[in-house]
């Protein structure tokens, strides 16, 4: 443990953001697994909608930090391809 007062502050702040970005992160996963489900099912329309609340999701993530744009926009694009790729 720290004994200065500003590095025991940066353990806690620390903490506090991992937590947040775990929660984001387990957000971003369970949104794309709902476009699967929804692709799986063979539901058009509901993988349409699923796919527009994942992507939401995955660049108000980006937006926060907690993904790099890049990543960000993979997710989005390996999701629309699945999506488009729909009989």
């Amino acid at each position: 443990m720290a004994n200065i007062k500003s590095a025991k502050k940066r353990i806690l702040v620390s903490r506090r953001n991992a937590e947040k970005n775990k929660a984001e992160k387990s957000a971003v996963k369970t949104a794309i697994k709902k476009v699967y489900a929804a692709i799986e099912s063979g539901d058009k329309n509901a993988a349409k909608e699923q796919l527009v609340s994942a992507t939401k999701t995955i660049e108000m993530a980006g937006s926060k930090g907690v993904y790099h744009k890049n990543n960000v926009a993979r997710k989005v694009s390996r999701i629309t391809k699945a999506v488009n790729a729909m009989a």
